[in-house]
């Protein structure tokens, strides 16, 4: 089969598609065949070898897919060949074929095609865990997203709108935030041209009710500060490369709350956690409450530069790879 190999951790123009060996179903194991391989900003980590996790080269990077089941292993029950399935495997994603675990699919959604259900699950599941189960975000507060253009900000919106919330995007350019308000953001600030921290306590009244931010480095200490009191600030990753550090004093003086939000390692240690973060992302998605974009779709050879581009956050959306273009 075809797949994205990564040979040595590191440059992303490096990672080319090869010639892989087909995946075999053992007992309790599945093989999908992938139609769309969503890309996310933690394949690039792991292929640079930057993440908490390194595997050992070769491998093939990829974390969430979307395809149909071609073969079920000893063991294995309510799955058949032939279901529609959205999986989640970690690793081995960008290729023809994947294993996995039955644990690790779910049936795609009913209204989303193949491509949009394979970058469905992290960056919808993160925000509904983050926003609700962490922040419980309530109707009528103000939420500030931060890096909202990408994947996880443009959930980050669609889901805080379903919830009641009125939007604030913040990010780096006019084309990105006109993305953002076309995805249902009420209000935009231009970080690159204007003062977060001034021009979310203006939209906002006074301080915003929750903020969320993938993005951490120089944008974080505005954006605390621009909290109202009793506010909760979501941390969910550092796309800037740079871990902030926060001034204690002023988490204390506003009285607000920093929520650490790891939605995987969470729903590693609670799949029921899991289920019900998806159950309840399905449901919304029947009743029109909340509607994922469609991503943009690539061929395997465009990965390293889809990759670049999420590390560079050059990229608009979602994008997946399609393994038979």
């Amino acid at each position: 089969m075809r797949a994205v190999v990564c040979r040595a951790l590191g440059a992303l123009d490096e990672l080319k598609v090869e010639e892989w060996p087909d995946p075999v179903a053992g007992p309790g194991e599945v093989i999908v065949d992938a139609e769309a391989c969503g890309v996310n900003f933690v394949d690039g980590l792991m292929a640079q070898g930057l993440y908490q996790i390194k595997p050992t080269p070769p491998f093939v990077p990829g974390s969430e897919i979307a395809g149909s089941v071609s073969s079920v292993g000893e063991g294995v029950t309510g799955v058949s060949v032939g279901d529609r399935v959205v999986a989640m495997p970690g690793l081995n994603g960008f290729a023809e074929k994947v294993k996995v675990r039955p644990a690790q699919l779910i049936p795609v959604p009913e209204g989303l095609d193949m491509a949009t259900a394979a970058c469905f699950v992290q960056s919808y599941c993160t925000a509904l865990f983050a926003l609700d189960r962490r922040g419980q975000l309530r109707s009528g507060e103000t939420l500030l997203v931060l890096g909202a253009s990408g994947g996880v900000g443009l959930a980050a919106i669609d889901v805080g709108k379903a919830l009641g919330a009125r939007v604030i995007a913040a990010a780096s350019t006019r084309e990105k935030l006109a993305l953002c308000r076309e995805r249902g953001a009420d209000d935009e600030i231009d970080y690159a041209t204007e003062d977060l921290k001034l021009r979310a306590k203006e939209l906002s009244g006074g301080g915003v009710d929750m903020v969320y931010d993938p993005v951490g480095g120089d944008y974080a200490e505005p954006a605390l500060r621009a909290c109202a009191p009793w506010a909760r600030y979501l941390v969910i990753g550092f796309a800037n490369g740079e871990i902030p550090k926060f001034r204690l004093n002023l988490i204390l003086l506003k009285s607000c709350q920093v929520v650490g939000v790891d939605w995987g390692g969470s729903a590693n240690r609670d799949p029921k956690l899991n289920e019900g973060l998806l159950s309840d992302l399905t449901a919304m998605i029947a009743e029109g409450r909340i509607s994922p974009p469609a991503p943009a779709a690539l061929p395997l050879e465009q990965a390293g530069a889809v990759l670049a581009e999420l590390a560079g956050r050059r990229r608009l959306g979602k994008a997946v790879l399609l393994p038979g273009s």
